[in-house]
């Protein structure tokens, strides 16, 4: 019997013109069975915290305060086996030629979608994509996206790529750990060392992984998995 997963997307500078150098997409997965598992226990990890069990967990809301928090979020992570992130960085967007190659930026996107997800998703196995609503037009880049992921993994009936939906970041923590992450490597990749909380984090996470997280990981690599992407001809 196959096994299902949910998928929870998120990324971070991903506009065309946002003034930022380094992009990422990144991906948090675990089996369907474990989600409201993984949920009790980031729950947990909130009221620990003296947190509300409501309250988000957020790269922009790294504080001294909650430095420890965070930290212990990142730890439990790593911790759990049932948890597997990937991420994809894209160094430098502002070098990307989108009219030499007759593609948009929305056409881009799919196209790194694609290699973040490909990287995640089993041809045995059944996957729900969540993604987190950005702006007015979520909806009909969702169904584009799914679209797109069907047809580059040969799943016209969409037994691979069950869904792909949008949600409120807010509602999900599971998402919520991949944006914190997701943060976690824009800021590395930014060369930023603004804030000491975060730059703890960033240590935190390359200790944990025992990568350099400014550099590709084997495909291979289950835990905390880094494509670090370099344009080819025609992208």
């Amino acid at each position: 019997m196959s096994q299902t997963y949910n998928v929870y997307c998120d990324e971070s500078s991903h506009l065309e013109n946002d003034h930022h150098k380094v992009m990422v997409l990144g991906a948090v997965w675990c089996s369907l069975e474990k989600v409201r598992e993984i949920t009790l226990r980031l729950r947990e990890l909130k009221l620990r915290h003296g947190l509300g069990s409501e309250f988000e967990i957020k790269w922009t809301k790294v504080s001294p305060a909650r430095r420890q928090f965070y930290l212990d979020i990142l730890d439990y992570f790593f911790d759990d086996d049932d948890l597997h992130f990937r991420a994809l960085v894209i160094p430098d967007k502002t070098k990307l030629r989108h009219n030499d190659f007759s593609q948009t930026h929305d056409d881009w996107y799919y196209k790194m979608y694609f290699s973040l997800l490909k990287g995640v998703l089993d041809p045995q196995s059944s996957y729900r994509i969540y993604l987190d609503i950005k702006d007015s037009r979520s909806e009909t880049k969702i169904r584009a996206l799914h679209d797109f992921l069907c047809a580059h993994v040969q799943d016209p009936k969409k037994r691979i790529v069950e869904r792909v939906q949008s949600v409120r970041s807010h509602e999900v923590a599971i998402l919520q750990l991949a944006d914190l992450i997701i943060g976690a490597l824009n800021y590395a990749n930014s060369q930023l060392d603004t804030s000491a909380a975060k730059v703890a984090l960033v240590r935190r996470l390359v200790e944990r992984s025992c990568y350099d997280i400014t550099r590709s990981t084997l495909p291979r690599e289950s835990k905390l998995n880094l494509l670090v992407w370099k344009p080819r001809e025609g992208e």
